[in-house]
């Protein structure tokens, strides 16, 4: 998978916030064999994590993908997305402005302003968004190569409550990388969301508070790569979900 010019095998994003110690999230990441773990700055330095977690991150050998979590403004997660590029000194950010404290649901006018900003000063964004087609748009316009469209609401563990939205989603946009972001609570919801057409997965909660988080984040791994594997209905014509063949599968490449 092509993300931002950079070379990525595994189809399995990581949070890192809610588990019980350093020392499980090392086990759940190992497990995971994922390649990029996401880190919220204002939930990280507000919590003081400690020497352990900023340690852990340095020696896991994955890329960080900073995100700007908890911010209610435009001003405000550009402000995060800044300090974020000068502490892990990368480009790249999981760009959340929220709208709705209850549902942490996307404000997706604040959320296209801030894509905007951000690309023109030389960010790479990956922008938490809704599986709204136009919402989409925009963001590309904005600046945007990639969309991460919501599956249910963060933490929620619901699964994938408009599995139709994110179809069409992949419809839509086959050369665009689409990576489910926030919602996926088993493994079958992983697997669902391949089966779709998706590109990736990024979860956090469902390893972080299993019982077993690298047990949890191994069968998430291997759920994803299951998914992987099947051939998804991904074309919309007069009415029909059509299955494509497998050489005109570009988007996965």
């Amino acid at each position: 998978m092509q993300v931002y010019g950079s070379e990525i095998s595994s189809r399995l994003l990581l949070g890192t916030a809610q588990y019980p110690s350093p020392a499980v999230l090392k086990k759940a990441i190992e497990a995971s064999q994922a390649e990029i773990i996401t880190v919220s700055l204002r939930r990280e330095t507000a919590v003081g994590s400690g020497a352990g977690f900023w340690e852990l991150l340095k020696d896991c050998g994955c890329k960080i993908l900073p995100n700007t979590a908890g911010c209610h403004s435009v001003q405000e997660a550009v402000t995060t997305a800044q300090m974020a590029r000068e502490l892990f000194g990368t480009d790249w950010i999981k760009l959340e402005v929220i709208g709705n404290t209850d549902s942490l649901q996307p404000d997706v006018f604040g959320l296209v302003e801030a894509a905007r900003i951000l690309s023109t000063d030389g960010f790479k964004v990956f922008p938490y968004t809704t599986d709204d087609l136009v919402v989409g748009e925009k963001l590309l316009e904005a600046g945007c190569e990639l969309l991460m469209p919501w599956g249910a609401p963060i933490g929620s563990g619901q699964g994938l409550r408009n599995p139709d939205a994110l179809r069409a989603m992949r419809a839509h946009f086959p050369d665009t990388p689409l990576i489910v972001d926030a919602g996926i609570g088993r493994p079958s919801d992983a697997t669902r969301a391949m089966e779709l057409g998706m590109d990736a997965v990024l979860l956090n909660t469902a390893v972080a508070k299993a019982g077993d988080p690298a047990l949890m984040a191994k069968a998430m791994a291997q759920a994803v790569e299951a998914g992987r594997l099947v051939i998804p209905p991904i074309q919309w014509n007069r009415g029909i979900w059509r299955f494509l063949q497998p050489q005109s599968l570009a988007w996965r490449s």
